[in-house]
């Protein structure tokens, strides 16, 4: 159509006088342009909240490791109490490089490091407290976890991110105002002398059993400094807190719900149900981060070298916190020497290969999708965009179109028991309900469920076939995919939370 408006163009312009072939020249030129770009079907709308660019980086990186280390690691608790010796902590050999290594290998994107446990001992030379590695026998007072760790996260390749709990058992102003200021400072120094950081992880902890010390934390001034030293950072907070960018999931069972929205309407009202499920079109992009250790505590005791979590247990993890929309920190505390033990390195690596076991053969890759509506009838909404490894193509329905359905030809019978799906979430979270269906001799159901977001593995007794049909039942607003993969496991097969 251009080329032929062009080449009509030339044949009028030579007949005409110069200055009018000139004007007629720029007019023709400005009409073949609008003639065009209202022949174009233009994207959907955003819908509702929407994540920032650093969240939709966030959400892709699904899955990473937590490490909780220090003076707890050596006198084999959970929660100290400030008042232990400095010299406790004490690592014979400990090797940053190798956490970084191990996280690497497992399929883990980044690190987030306690580098202050509610004991109040900070991993690095803090200006601002008396208990910290330099009072400490390790290195004989001149070394720095952080630093170590920084540099090795970056030689692999890994995000680096802190968690800071605000809670301080050992600081002699905590419970008063000056905490506060004492606080914002030991945020300074660990926010702008180790390099960019994914995330700040703070704690809700607060005070010290019936009768302690309770801080009224200054949460707005904690926000802002984040943002001055590290504005792309993701901001964590267990249980309640204003300001933050992602929500704890509520439990440490490594378990979301299985209606999982993004979307919170006041993030500093939450309850535990609030936490695990979101709140469907709320104002605010606070996507859930589901935490949970490998062992049964946090930090590393010998008496639990055999109680890591199997192979099938994580894989449950997994489905039930990347595959329900939520992000997985999973957390591997290192030993006494300062490396991560074999029991718990070995166990990532089956996981590792688990995963990659399940994930290894598409199902869906040569198939034929079809929609029952396309945005404009434009090939560039097409169905088949969900089988597309560019993130940013997908599938998207006109505006008026609430419910949907999409069929799947595999072109012969094959076993299948998982499907992924994922909403393109830089346009909102739209999806309420959908259901799955199969074809033997007509359609019926496998699974009704509910939220898709980010990415969604539903699991289900296997069946075969040669057709699925997904149906979007319910849409806030058009429904928008950007993928759609199926699987065969003949191990995990059963939803078990």
């Amino acid at each position: 159509m251009i080329k032929t408006i062009f080449f009509k163009l030339h044949l009028r312009s030579v007949r005409l006088a110069s200055p009018v072939r000139y004007l007629a020249f720029f007019a023709i030129i400005v009409f073949a342009f609008t003639f065009c770009a209202c022949d174009k079907t233009l994207p959907p709308e955003p819908f509702g909240a929407i994540p920032s660019q650093e969240l939709v980086d966030w959400h892709k990186m699904e899955y990473y490791m937590f490490v909780h280390f220090g003076p707890n690691t050596f006198t084999n608790v959970e929660w100290g109490d400030g008042k232990e010796d400095p010299n406790v902590f004490n690592p014979t050999d400990l090797d940053c490089r190798q956490w970084a290594e191990t996280a690497k290998n497992a399929g883990m994107r980044g690190i987030i490091l306690t580098a202050k446990h509610h004991d109040g001992f900070c991993l690095w030379p803090s200006n601002y407290s008396t208990h910290t590695v330099r009072e400490s026998l390790w290195k004989n007072g001149e070394g720095d976890v952080l630093k170590e760790l920084s540099e090795a996260c970056k030689e692999y390749g890994l995000q680096f991110g802190l968690y800071v709990s605000p809670w301080d058992r050992n600081h002699p102003t905590y419970g008063t105002e000056e905490y506060n200021e004492i606080f914002v400072k030991t945020l300074e120094e660990v926010l702008a002398n180790y390099g960019d950081q994914f995330e700040i992880w703070f704690d809700g902890a607060n005070g010290e059993g019936k009768n302690g010390k309770k801080q009224v934390y200054d949460w707005n001034t904690f926000h802002t400094t984040v943002c001055k030293y590290q504005p792309k950072a993701i901001h964590a907070i267990e249980v309640n807190g204003i300001g933050s960018s992602c929500r704890w999931v509520g439990n440490e069972q490594g378990v979301a719900g299985k209606t999982n929205w993004c979307t919170l309407n006041n993030p500093s009202e939450r309850t535990m149900e609030i936490l695990g499920v979101g709140e469907q079109g709320g104002g605010f992009w606070i996507p859930a981060e589901t935490d949970v250790s490998i062992r049964p505590g946090w930090f590393y005791s010998p008496e639990t070298n055999d109680k890591v979590k199997s192979v099938e247990k994580l894989m449950d993890i997994y489905y039930t916190s990347v595959g329900r929309n939520s992000n997985l920190l999973l957390n591997v505390p290192p030993d006494t020497r300062g490396r991560i033990h074999p029991a718990d390195s070995i166990r990532l690596m089956e996981f590792y290969h688990a995963r990659n076991e399940l994930f290894a053969e598409n199902i869906a890759e040569k198939a034929i999708i079809t929609a029952s509506n396309v945005r404009g009838k434009s090939p560039e909404y097409s169905a088949m965009n969900l089988l597309d490894d560019d993130y940013d193509r997908y599938w998207a329905a006109d505006d008026d179109i609430l419910t949907a359905s999409l069929e799947i030809d595999l072109s012969q019978e094959k076993e299948i028991n998982h499907i992924l799906l994922q909403e393109y979430i830089p346009l909102g979270q739209r999806i309420v309900k959908f259901s799955i269906a199969y074809w033997d001799n007509g359609w019926h159901n496998i699974v009704n469920e509910t939220t898709i977001g980010y990415k969604r593995i539903v699991r289900f007794p296997t069946i075969k076939t040669s057709k699925i049909k997904i149906n979007i039942e319910e849409s806030l607003a058009c429904p928008v995919l950007n993928r759609v993969e199926i699987y065969y496991s003949n191990v995990y097969t059963n939803e078990t939370n």
